[in-house]
């Protein structure tokens, strides 16, 4: 089994957040995953770009995988960009780069004047975008495209020997069907309630690769500081906001902490000072059925330190229970 660390660009700077990356990968985690936002989940926040920030995190690590968890193609990035970009980076980094990718949300598509499409639309783009994918890497010529994306002619020029893994997110079972149909895996949230249904759906659609599973963790010296520095990711939790159209990061967290009680997030999140109760609860993740286990790095308090408690302690005691 894989464990990723998630880096957040919306909690810290790019060259932040580069560091951090280092770091991970000298404390022993298998691979490096962003996230790939236009704006933060609140405000104020930081909105690096995945893309270029992914090239500076090959060129200074050695052995990691990398790829973003997830990148959507609906109005800002047309899925021929997409199949560019990440061609480019497996060019770069042979056997090193993954595709992780995501319907999307109105947060990141609405400021670039897209009216948000409903829950149909939405999987209508993705089944579309990612057959434009698959064909581009596939070296072909796709003439006309679809629907919602169209071409004219487009081909990769540069490809790399083999095309990277391509993971899709899915929250519900008609997302993991399309996963089965496009995917190298599933990449969905370690929610007990939630990934058992995912997981069988793809499986049941003929999906026979990854099981990549995400979790969320905030450590710090004590809980309370573990809590208060992980706050301000409550404005990520509200399910509505992957769906509907919410694009304004202000209103957006403002909503979430009137919602969500303290004691719900600590539910949904990992949120402890104890090194054990990180263990205890990234292995039920993994009990859910994961090959991959995501760990998003939200520690606002000490976020070098949370990585270097991962190496010395969680890391070790989840691989020796693998």
């Amino acid at each position: 089994m894989r464990i990723f660390y998630g880096a957040g660009h919306e909690q810290f700077a790019p060259s932040d957040l580069l560091r951090h990356a280092q770091l991970a990968a000298d404390a022993g985690f298998d691979g490096i995953c962003c996230s790939d936002h236009f704006q933060p989940w609140w405000e104020p926040g930081e909105s690096g770009h995945a893309w270029p920030w992914l090239g500076a995190v090959g060129a200074t690590t050695k052995r990691v995988a990398l790829g973003t968890a997830v990148t959507p193609a609906v109005r800002r990035y047309h899925p021929a960009l997409v199949a560019q970009a990440f061609a480019t980076l497996e060019e770069l980094f042979p056997g090193r780069v993954f595709l992780g990718y995501g319907s999307g949300e109105s947060l990141n598509e609405s400021p670039f004047g897209y009216d948000w499409p409903d829950g149909e639309e939405q999987l209508a783009m993705m089944d579309e975008a990612l057959d434009i994918i698959r064909r581009l890497w596939n070296g072909e010529t796709v003439a006309r495209g679809h629907a919602h994306f169209p071409t004219k002619n487009a081909k990769l020029h540069t490809l790399p020997a083999s095309p990277p893994p391509l993971y899709v997110s899915a929250f519900h079972a008609r997302a993991a069907k399309v996963a089965a149909k496009h995917g190298d895996g599933v990449w969905t949230l370690g929610d007990p309630e939630q990934a058992p249904g995912v997981i069988d759906a793809y499986r049941s659609a003929g999906g026979e690769g990854e099981i990549v599973l995400q979790a969320m963790v905030s450590w710090a010296q004590t809980d309370e500081q573990a809590l208060e520095a992980a706050r301000k990711w409550k404005g990520a939790q509200p399910p509505e906001y992957y769906v509907d159209d919410w694009h304004d990061p202000a209103k957006m967290y403002e909503r979430a902490e009137k919602t969500i009680s303290d004691d719900e997030y600590k539910q949904k999140a990992i949120i402890s000072a104890d090194p054990q109760q990180h263990v205890r609860r990234l292995r039920d993740v993994i009990d859910l059925g994961a090959t991959t286990l995501a760990v998003m790095n939200c520690s606002g308090a000490d976020p070098e330190g949370a990585i270097r408690v991962y190496g010395e302690t969680v890391l070790p005691a989840l691989r020796g229970a693998a």
